[in-house]
């Protein structure tokens, strides 16, 4: 009896990059085995007995003979369930079970179950992005996967919800199986509230226009997100930190279109993209203080998940409580705040994850929270405030653009009428950005929180007094060389954000209040 060989494609993702893995069958004698080679990890390897029983309940009978089935390229780690589809099309086409016409070398996504049903993976949509930019132009994907990977233009999407259904619909014969007992509807996800609030509004209802007596701290704020300055927000419990900072992501502009491909790739890989299309809104985050460091930047062995920073791309990481996350936890924010990117480094690959987000803490200043309140004194000693705010490293705090001190407000403060809405306060910030955005065209940043200082003293450079003014304060300790940065940034923002075309004295006193408003706690 001849032999026969059969090739299919998928892909294995490393992070966001994806590769054409090709999925080769071989049909011949020998004794009865299924094998599978190609550096498969443990979740891969178990395809053979997924395939094997999805077969056999389809009525596919072809596993009688010697089958190998190999991954290539062999060197490529590889994990994940989502190969089930190619391989077993790449079985069915070995075993002449279906006509290769319209289905030989195109890309196979999908999980199978037992009974041959198709169900979707996590990263789905950077897998068909990656096949794309391939120059695939047509890819197979579970029913349930079609919505997200119809997001990607420029490539055909057929979906199936079950192997008999595609074997049908390529001229072959199969049947599907009768399942006993109760079927669950595996691939849902559920529901998401992204708004972080504690009271558990959710993304609509929440607006600026709630919070009162915050005046002057809700003006620093939008500030702070016309340039996508970090922000820390400092005071005592019931101060409405928790309130403003869930309430940033209101006031920020849309994605971009390729900002919101990126955004959805990563949420995908997660496996909490939203249905109903691109995540075009900013994303926001707020982890428990709990969480570790392969939960803040990503890690994983085999597969390496995208941590918080990454799912916070384009839109808002927000750590409440933030003296109460580990030191380690917070200082790996380090690396990612000044490159944007974050590199996950396991044996044989590397994986890179895109972070480039705001990123806003929240802190009490004391164990007792009390420090600097009207209602209660502060019953901490001193040694017990430095150790409390020195989980707060130095350069984590040298990052931080903006500080603000929070108070709770009086009568008085909550007489003052609040004529702002999210949506006015978006129009200022859209508006701000717009700015900028004409001043950087030439340039590869689009938000003053990324512009490197030299681009700024050289280009639109500040007085000579003011520049005198910096250098002192960097002599006397005051700032740091990446502080004095900060500050030339912060200034500029000042200047959008007032609608002007240059900076001067009131926008370098505006800047500098902003970043030392902590030094009443000893932060800054």
């Amino acid at each position: 009896m001849s032999s026969f060989l059969a090739r299919t494609r998928a892909v294995a993702l490393v992070g966001l990059d994806g590769t054409i893995v090709d999925v080769e069958t071989h049909v011949g004698r020998g004794l009865v085995t299924f094998t599978l080679v190609g550096l498969p990890d443990a979740s891969l390897r178990e395809a053979r007995d997924r395939v094997r029983s999805a077969l056999q309940a389809c009525e596919l009978e072809v596993l009688d003979r010697h089958v190998t089935v190999g991954l290539s390229p062999a060197g490529l780690p590889k994990s994940g369930s989502g190969f089930d589809f190619a391989i077993a099309v790449s079985i069915l086409l070995a075993s002449s079970k279906i006509r290769a016409q319209g289905v030989a070398g195109e890309v196979f996504i999908g999980e199978l179950g037992l009974d041959g049903s198709l169900h979707t993976v996590p990263g789905v949509l950077p897998a068909v992005i990656a096949a794309r930019r391939a120059g695939i132009s047509r890819v197979y994907v579970p029913q349930e996967a079609r919505e997200e990977a119809s997001l990607v233009p420029g490539i055909e999407v057929r979906s199936f919800a079950h192997l008999a259904d595609f074997v049908r619909a390529c001229g072959g014969e199969a049947t599907r199986a009768r399942i006993v007992g109760v079927s669950g509807n595996t691939g849902s996800r559920p529901q998401r509230n992204e708004s972080g609030e504690k009271s558990g509004l959710t993304r609509a209802e929440i607006d600026f226009s709630q919070v009162r007596g915050h005046n002057a701290a809700v003006d620093a704020v939008a500030l702070a997100a016309a340039g996508g300055h970090h922000l820390m927000l400092i005071g005592e419990p019931g101060s409405g930190k928790t309130m403003i900072a869930s309430r940033i992501p209101s006031i920020l502009p849309a994605l971009s279109e390729s900002d919101a491909l990126t955004a959805s790739a990563i949420h995908s890989l997660a496996g909490d993209l939203p249905a109903g299309g691109l995540l075009d809104h900013a994303p926001f985050q707020s982890p428990h203080h709990s969480m570790s460091i392969p939960a803040m930047v990503g890690g994983g062995s085999s597969c390496i998940r995208p941590g918080a920073v990454s799912l916070a791309h384009g839109g808002v990481l927000f750590l409440d409580e933030a003296t109460e996350f580990a030191p380690a936890v917070l200082d790996s924010l380090r690396q990612p705040l000044e490159s944007g990117w974050v590199r996950i480094q396991r044996s044989g690959h590397i994986a890179s994850y895109p972070a480039s987000f705001q990123l806003v803490l929240a802190t009490n200043p004391c164990p007792c929270g009390h420090l600097g309140g009207r209602a209660k004194s502060c019953t901490c000693s001193s040694v017990q405030r430095r150790r409390y705010l020195g989980r707060l490293s130095g350069p984590l705090i040298d990052r931080i653009d903006i500080t603000l001190s929070m108070r709770v407000p009086t009568q008085a403060d909550l007489k003052c009428a609040a004529d702002f809405t999210s949506a006015s306060l978006k129009e200022q910030v859209c508006e701000a950005r717009e700015r900028a955005l004409r001043r950087l065209r030439d340039t590869p940043w689009q938000l003053n929180r990324d512009v490197e200082g030299s681009w700024i003293r050289s280009t639109h450079p500040p007085s000579e007094r003011i520049l005198s003014l910096i250098d002192r304060s960097v002599d006397r300790g005051e700032l740091s060389m990446r502080g004095a940065d900060r500050l030339l940034r912060l200034m500029w923002t000042c200047a959008d954000f007032s609608g002007k075309n240059t900076i001067g004295l009131e926008e370098f006193s505006c800047a500098l209040q902003l970043r030392q408003g902590g030094e009443h706690y000893g932060i800054g």
